[in-house]
């Protein structure tokens, strides 16, 4: 599969997000609505001060003034009082326009927070099925970015391009038609920048884009330092390395800064020209449209200051397009991520008929499996290996060998290129993806524990476990003396990864989770490690019976480990060098012979064969 970033066109990115757009376009249209009528609203406002402007203007109500249609002309009425009701008038508008513009402003916001919630929502679902191939190539900063700022991102594209272009678009027809109306050849005369500004915002939407797209990588690597900053803080202190990633966070910044500044250099010449251009239409206004109003071809108010007042709302709207087009460039560029993400193939796919396995014994067999994280560079080469229910096989080897790996592939977390894994003689292909991770039980080298209570986090992979279940895994697991010591017991919540508890304690409550979710199949790889030789005793002597009722494959180089196992397995370069017992594999050169002896040799008076 390629995971390599791919540069999708415009013009694609824009019909998916005006897809987006629709799943919701009974509510865009509601917020244009709003917006259209807050407009036409105001659009009556400015009428009536034109009307009052030429009310104050004359010394009586001359009938060249241009009485709106749904007012009845003041007739021999005062001009003080005409002013008055026009005054009130313009008052009653404001209060409506207030009310309008509250309910769109809050129409809008709920409409986009929910476009968030579910373009998120999304997004972390694909993120759940995609394999561990897809996280073996991208960063951890890239894919936070993508769910947190470029989602947001995405929305503005609602927000900022659906709702207001449509808004933009209904606006300039309701301001040119009324400028027309007022006058037509004064109308033409102040738009006539308006394809010179069209093709100015071409060229600049051409630029900003690939510019943005390098930008956000560039961000993903100050997320990425910082995250690993924050979780090495132990080991850079340590190490005294405080200055190196000082440094190398600095110079992350800095890259993202030179990249921002080439973004902000063109915004800044855009911008400035989109308002000169703007701006030559009030001159022409003031020049042309004075001089018809001195010649007596255009009225004061009800021409040439309305017709002010709409031209400024015009080229307000036209001035709002240069950051319609930032906002359509930063749409696009977190668009094309998260897409990425969203369109990417789920490798590890559940069959469409799933064969079911309700009560499985917990065979295991690898059938002539090859496999390599790039498929042509293998990592396990032609892996035979049949273990029996409840056995319990040990999986010995030198760093790289393939002993995690060989791991896991039993629950599918990636598929082999060759042969194949069986379940009790199933394909695991074959059998349903949830149902076949159910029957196996993880304790991973690293034991990771969630910010939540010791219980949640023994019941992770059994949520309706109960309070004895529960009680029960902890000592199984050694964990249940220091779990009562704690201040609230199970109901203490850990730090962010456990960091309130020893390696040790983590380590074992992480086994008891594997073992509240009583699987057949029970995978460890290297559980002992972080764990002190006491500690792994009594853990080891707990977990004897548990053991020998389900299969068991434990990754492991202690020697105690070892002797437990029905059988051994030696890794080497990927390949299978040699299975036995302890005892037959003790007494063959190799390996195995060399690592049990070094161990051995530790533990004065201990013999060879144990």
């Amino acid at each position: 599969m390629d995971w390599t970033r791919t540069e999708t066109s415009n013009w694609a990115l824009l019909k998916r997000l005006l897809a987006l757009g629709w799943l919701y376009k009974a509510r865009c249209l509601g917020v244009v609505a709003l917006q259209t009528l807050f407009m036409a609203v105001g659009v009556g406002g400015l009428a009536l001060t034109g009307l009052a402007v030429d009310v104050i203007r004359f010394r009586h109500t001359p009938e060249e003034i241009a009485w709106p249609r749904l007012l009845p002309p003041p007739g021999d009425a005062y001009r003080l009082r005409v002013v008055a009701y026009l005054a009130l008038g313009i008052l009653g508008v404001a209060a409506v326009r207030a009310a309008l513009n509250y309910t769109a402003v809050i129409s809008s916001a709920r409409l986009v927070q929910d476009i968030v919630i579910h373009l998120r929502s999304k997004l972390y679902r694909k993120l759940q099925e995609l394999s561990f191939r897809f996280y073996d190539h991208h960063q951890s900063g890239s894919i936070i970015n993508r769910v947190t700022a470029d989602v947001q991102m995405v929305r503005m594209f609602v927000d900022g391009v659906v709702v207001q272009g449509l808004i933009l678009l209904v606006s300039l027809a309701l301001y040119l038609a009324y400028m027309l109306r007022i006058n037509p050849l004064l109308t033409l005369a102040c738009l006539a920048p308006a394809p010179l500004m069209w093709i100015i915002t071409m060229i600049y939407a051409r630029f900003v884009k690939p510019a943005m797209l390098e930008a956000r990588a560039r961000y993903d690597e100050v997320i990425l330092t910082l995250a690993e900053s924050v979780e090495a803080a132990p080991q850079i202190r340590g190490f005294a390395r405080e200055e190196l990633m000082q440094g190398r966070f600095d110079g992350d910044n800095r890259r993202f800064y030179d990249q921002q500044r080439r973004i902000f250099t063109a915004t800044s010449l855009y911008s400035p020209t989109i308002g000169f251009l703007t701006n030559t239409s009030m001159m022409v206004l003031i020049g042309y449209g004075g001089y018809l109003v001195i010649r007596g071809e255009l009225a004061l108010g009800t021409g040439l200051l309305v017709f002010f007042g709409l031209l400024s709302q015009f080229t307000a709207q036209v001035n709002a397009i240069s950051g319609l087009v930032g906002t359509v460039q930063q749409s696009l560029t977190a668009a094309q991520r998260v897409f990425e993400v969203l369109d990417m193939e789920v490798e590890i796919k559940p069959p469409e008929r799933p064969v079911p396995l309700p009560h499985p014994r917990g065979a295991v067999e690898f059938r002539g499996v090859t496999f390599g994280y790039q498929p042509a560079n293998p990592v396990l080469h032609d892996i035979g290996l049949n273990v029996k229910p409840g056995q319990v096989v040990a999986i010995l080897g030198p760093t790289g060998a393939g002993k995690s790996t060989l791991l896991s592939l039993i629950p599918r977390f990636y598929d082999p290129q060759q042969g194949t894994v069986l379940l009790d003689g199933i394909d695991i292909r074959r059998l349903d993806l949830d149902e076949l991770r159910n029957h196996i039980g993880f304790v991973f080298q690293e034991s990771f524990l969630f910010s939540t209570t010791v219980r949640s986090n023994i019941a992770f992979g059994h949520p309706n476990a109960t309070d004895d279940q529960i009680r029960w895994a902890a000592e199984i697991a050694r964990a249940n003396e220091f779990i009562e010591a704690l201040p609230e017991g199970y109901d203490t919540v850990v730090g962010e990864r456990g960091a309130d508890l020893s390696g040790g304690q983590r380590q074992r409550i992480a086994i008891a989770r594997a073992l509240l979710h009583n699987p057949p199949v029970l995978l460890m790889d290297d559980p002992t490690a972080a764990i002190d030789p006491q500690t792994e005793s009594e853990i080891h002597a707990a977990m004897e019976n548990a053991m020998s009722s389900r299969t068991t494959f434990v990754v492991t180089h202690r020697l105690s480990t070892l002797r437990r196992a029905d059988r051994v397995v030696v890794l080497e370069r990927g390949r299978i060098t040699a299975t036995g017992t302890h005892r037959e594999l003790v007494d063959q050169p190799g390996l195995y012979r060399e690592i049990a002896l070094h161990q051995l040799q530790e533990h004065a008076g201990e013999a060879p064969h144990g």
